[in-house]
């Protein structure tokens, strides 16, 4: 697990020992030819050294620096409602997990990662999704033909279908495979479908109902209107995304939500009950640096040092079940579609 402490108040939790872990067993495909690798994660990819709004000074989560913050940047009117709320929350939370995660020697401002520049070099998967949608839908039939493995017989991985078909890496370990002139490494045990989820059918047909359902939906926001980084997706079309046949009786379905009001209140009050999913508990990421300042400030207008995840489960349905059914996968592109008593992660 990445759980590292488990607390009255939440977890904290060191993401990437986990993926290490994971794909410590690796195998590399060359020409056929297998041979064993090491695979780890650039540990400075999962840092923050510094606060994004003041790298002088340090931002405690303590309530003596949050009343400092207040005199400068107040919530906006519009957001200042849901944010008294969640304050206190938030605050009690971050500081009981690094009070408590400091003696066991994490977010105490470890020095021993690497600071050098990462690649600049970026993956193109979001290029090969970009192709898939202009691709034609396969036919209804031709989905029974299931999943296919990432490496054949043969050792080959050139005829694989990534776009139409599920891809399956049934091996005890991690693969590192050459896919459309790029690298990547894809953990033991997994199966992925590279696409649009307008082109959604061949996981709807892969036979498989799943135990957890995560989202990260690309919300409208102005800033990335401006920036075009990628492109959005308006709340009601995610109705048109077949929960219904993806989920297991009792799946866990969790929704990243930005901290705009209306996006959590449709999340909550639309999307979830469309589906047939009951909210069960809402958590809070708390982004901190190393050394457990908030990456932004508590009472920013703009930008918040958390997240939100709103847990749901599905409530198996018939009349749901059948609506679904007829869906029409006519949808605009999405970015990224793959309780308990806490509600903290930092």
């Amino acid at each position: 697990m990445s759980v590292v402490l488990h607390g009255r108040l939440g977890w904290v939790l060191d993401s990437c020992s986990l993926i290490d872990r994971g794909y410590s067993p690796c195998i590399r495909w060359r020409e056929k030819q297998k041979s064993a690798v090491k695979c780890s994660f650039k540990r400075q990819c999962f840092h923050v050294f510094k606060s994004y709004y003041n790298e002088n000074n340090r931002a405690g989560v303590d309530a003596g620096n949050t009343e400092v913050l207040q005199k400068t940047c107040k919530p906006s009117k519009v957001n200042a409602a849901a944010f008294s709320q969640i304050k206190s929350v938030i605050l009690e939370g971050t500081k009981y997990l690094v009070d408590s995660a400091q003696p066991l020697g994490y977010l105490n401002g470890q020095t021993n990662v690497d600071k050098e520049p990462l690649p600049s070099q970026e993956s193109k998967l979001a290029a090969l999704c970009e192709m898939a949608k202009d691709l034609p839908l396969v036919e209804d039939e031709e989905q029974e033909r299931g999943a296919q493995l990432l490496v054949g017989e043969d050792g080959c991985t050139s005829h694989v279908d990534l776009f139409s078909q599920v891809t399956e890496n049934k091996a005890d370990w991690a693969t590192v495979v050459t896919l459309m002139g790029e690298e990547y490494v894809i953990p033991p045990h997994t199966a992925f479908l590279l696409s649009d989820f307008t082109r959604i059918q061949p996981l709807v047909h892969y036979g498989t109902r799943f135990d957890l359902i995560v989202m990260d939906p690309p919300w409208e926001n102005k800033s990335v209107k401006r920036s075009h980084r990628y492109g959005s997706l308006p709340s009601s079309q995610l109705k048109r995304l077949p929960i219904p046949l993806l989920a297991s009786p009792n799946c866990l379905v969790v929704t990243w939500v930005t901290n705009r009001p209306s996006h959590l209140r449709f999340v909550r009050d639309e999307l979830y009950p469309h589906w047939g999913v009951e909210v069960v508990a809402e958590w809070f990421w708390v982004k901190v640096t190393t050394f457990g300042q908030f990456v932004f400030p508590l009472d920013s207008p703009h930008k918040k040092p958390y997240e939100v995840l709103v847990l749901g489960r599905y409530r198996c349905s018939a009349d749901i079940s059948e609506r679904c059914e007829m869906f029409e996968f006519h949808i605009v592109p999405c970015k990224n579609v793959c309780k308990h008593k806490a509600k903290y992660s930092v």
